[in-house]
């Protein structure tokens, strides 16, 4: 199958991982804070790990293969991944949002609704997740994209739970919080058919590609994932909910890798 339609389907289906995390949104259902932070240190676990082992690792893999020395590789993982999480931060501090848990980010957008600041954060949250899937079918490991899309659509199950949890808050309808978590999670096939798109045509990109996936990801589970998962958490139980996705995700890249 074309490694264009397979980034695309991979990262589609990772996407629909948020609304299917958001289904038990129409349960009479009350999660507690704890709850809901173990759930998103579980999302950040599988993060960090897809971002080391699908992407980081491969990644200066491929460079070696096209002719760079294992210097060489490093630097190009290294600028990669400071560019990512350069773009991440400068579309942080341009574009109003509204955290879940942080509260408003960005400029002053008062004429904008509080769902649409969650809206774009979200949004700023997912797509560099689609960008990492389209990214790594590009590299034509099929095995290595594929246990980094089950990984992402895993994560994004307890985030579209918490999502839609906090859009109940807002006083939205529950069918409302399930349609909002679902689109949210719909970034990020056009972030996979970038990915794919832009590494297939020029394969020499491949672990420049990769190398900002990660540095985009790593931005968001340190400026993101892991501050509210802080604090929605009480004592360590969210940073054994972060262990528990980071094993989870290190084993899915193993066993299907």
């Amino acid at each position: 199958m074309n490694v264009v339609l397979l980034g695309f389907i991979g990262s589609l289906l990772a996407g629909l991982g948020t609304g299917l995390g958001a289904l038990p949104i129409l349960l009479p259902i009350n999660l507690t804070e704890r709850t809901q932070g173990v759930l998103l240190g579980i999302g950040g676990g599988v993060m960090l790990a897809a971002t080391s082992f699908s992407l980081i690792v491969p990644g200066s893999e491929f460079a070696v293969e096209q002719g760079a020395s294992s210097g060489t590789a490093a630097f190009i993982m290294g600028a990669g991944i400071l560019l990512g999480s350069a773009v991440l931060w400068w579309a942080n501090q341009n574009f109003p949002h509204e955290h879940i848990f942080k509260g408003r980010e960005g400029p002053q957008a008062k004429h904008l609704k509080r769902i649409w600041l969650f809206i774009i954060a979200i949004t700023l949250h997912n797509f560099p997740e689609g960008l990492a899937v389209g990214v790594g079918f590009g590299g034509s490991e099929v095995a290595t994209a594929t246990a980094l899309a089950v990984g992402i659509g895993l994560q994004n199950i307890p985030e579209g739970l918490v999502v839609a949890l906090a859009l109940r808050d807002l006083k939205y309808s529950a069918p409302y919080a399930l349609s909002v978590a679902t689109l949210t999670g719909l970034v990020e096939p056009i972030g996979g058919l970038i990915g794919v798109s832009v590494v297939s045509i020029a394969q020499p990109l491949l672990p420049w590609g990769m190398a900002f996936a990660a540095g985009a990801m790593l931005f968001v589970i340190v400026d993101e994932i892991i501050p509210e998962v802080d604090q929605k958490s009480l004592g360590q139980s969210g940073t054994f909910g972060l262990m528990a996705g980071f094993v989870v995700m290190m084993f899915l890249d193993i066993a299907l890798g």
